[in-house]
């Protein structure tokens, strides 16, 4: 092994560390006094929209195939590490889900996977609407009819994509921010557990 496959992998490695580290200095929202808890019940929240975690680049190859994780835009160590690390802030703030939906995409259900909360069931209905490789308007539907159909004293968390987290919410997220969601009153809050103080 040469001298740069060694520093590569001592990068890697510490950026794992690095990731876990600041676990330390996380808090549970963005303002002090703000848990997660706080934030879901202050709006009666009942999904939690998260876009998957790091997963460097944008769009997925052109060869992209759903099923198949080499054609597409996958998680990076990074993206890994704070996967778990956000599914261990959940637990530790005892935020439990009824149901745990992922997009198709490998990276989407990875992070679920990673988050470790419970059984994650693919849905078609939080497919990227991006690059056309689904249907804007089917998938759309499709996550709307899933919408209506969870009650309102019920948690879910749907794992997706950017463009569908703002295409329901209107809200902008980085790779692992989720927004809080009335499906009733449409009210919606950013949660980023990866920056707050």
């Amino acid at each position: 092994m040469d001298i740069n496959s060694k520093i590569k992998i001592i990068y890697k490695y510490l950026a794992i560390i690095l990731m876990f580290g600041l676990s330390n200095f996380l808090t549970t929202a963005h303002a002090e006094n703000y848990t997660i808890e706080k934030i879901i019940n202050g709006i009666d929240a009942n999904v939690i929209f998260m876009r998957h975690a790091l997963a460097p680049g944008i769009g997925d190859p052109n060869n992209f195939k759903i099923g198949d994780c080499s054609t597409q835009r996958n998680l990076n160590e990074t993206g890994i590490a704070q996967a778990v690390l956000i599914g261990k802030q959940l637990k530790e703030n005892s935020i439990q889900f009824n149901k745990i939906y992922s997009s198709q995409w490998c990276r989407c259900y990875q992070t679920a996977t990673l988050l470790d909360l419970g059984k994650v069931h693919e849905f078609a209905g939080l497919n990227s609407i991006f690059q056309n490789f689904v249907s804007r308007r089917e998938t759309l539907q499709k996550l709307e009819q899933k919408l209506s159909e969870i009650p309102l004293n019920k948690l879910v968390i749907f794992v997706t994509h950017q463009v569908n987290i703002q295409a329901i919410t209107k809200k902008n997220v980085a790779s692992g921010e989720m927004v809080a969601f009335n499906t009733s009153t449409k009210k919606s809050h950013k949660i980023n557990l990866s920056i707050q103080r």
